[in-house]
């Protein structure tokens, strides 16, 4: 287990802050990971009890959904009425 790798949350936007601290990227995982001789509570905030809001599940009779978030506040959903750049 000296090759275990310990897998992180980072979004795309942060990943040169991560890479700066150590992480490595899995391209087969297509996920970042902190190297087993790294200290992981430098990655604390990437780790999967993260307090960001990147998902969420509810629940539903027979199968659960995923709601993502957008990372940018400014983010404006199309909704197939009028295009948002108008």
């Amino acid at each position: 287990m000296a090759n275990e790798k310990i897998y992180l949350n980072v979004p795309f936007a942060e990943k040169d802050a991560a890479k700066a601290l150590g992480a490595r990227w899995d391209a087969a995982a297509k996920k970042w990971y902190a190297p087993a001789d790294k200290d992981a509570s430098v990655f604390a905030q990437w780790l999967n009890g993260s307090t960001a809001p990147v998902a969420a599940k509810a629940a539903t009779a027979n199968k659960a959904a995923v709601i993502t978030y957008p990372v940018d506040k400014n983010f404006v959903a199309y909704n197939g009425d009028e295009p948002p750049w108008l």
